[in-house]
């Protein structure tokens, strides 16, 4: 792509979030829909905004995790509901058992680390971005001059969607 490529009127960005979300909510619907069984050796680990918006978990779990929890379906999850605008399940987390409902808008992360699947999402709305780094100004990254240097900025709008490698 080219410096003049202008800025694209259509939400490219947002509608292909959206479809690879779909793609976590039909996984979850057939595991449903075949008693809540895990195939093989599937499982899955679903990384999530705690404080998106919808997100239900109990207080406890919300002070461990104040931004981002990470569950694991394996073998001990019951009452898999799956929605189309998110799902609800029971988990246990230290042989406490807990009830979950998590929208898929607040999903950042599906991984099926038996078959090498992974998908990574961006956070939908403004309060699931992450934080400012308390001294922005001194990370470290400065010019001889004592500007700062933008080192995340590449100039382009590409979103990447990673199929099989391993992090």
């Amino acid at each position: 792509m080219s410096d003049d490529t202008p800025d694209s009127l259509i939400p490219y960005d947002s509608i292909v979030q959206e479809a690879l979300r779909a793609v976590v909510g039909r996984v979850l619907g057939e595991i449903e829909q075949g008693g809540s069984e895990l195939p093989g050796a599937h499982h899955f680990y679903i990384t999530f905004k705690t404080h998106a918006p919808g997100v239900s978990v109990p207080a406890s779990l919300r002070e461990r995790f104040p931004d981002e929890m990470t569950i694991v379906l394996q073998n001990k999850f019951w009452n898999l509901n799956v929605r189309d605008d998110g799902f609800a399940v029971g988990l246990s987390f230290n042989q406490v058992p807990a009830e979950l409902d998590i929208p898929y808008a607040a999903i950042t992360q599906f991984v099926d680390p038996a078959v090498d699947f992974g998908l990574q999402f961006q956070a939908t709305v403004a309060d699931m971005a992450p934080a400012e780094p308390e001294h922005p100004e001194n990370d470290g990254m400065e010019l001889a001059d004592g500007e700062p240097v933008d080192a995340t900025e590449d100039g382009s709008n590409v979103v990447t969607v990673d199929f099989g490698r391993k992090k």
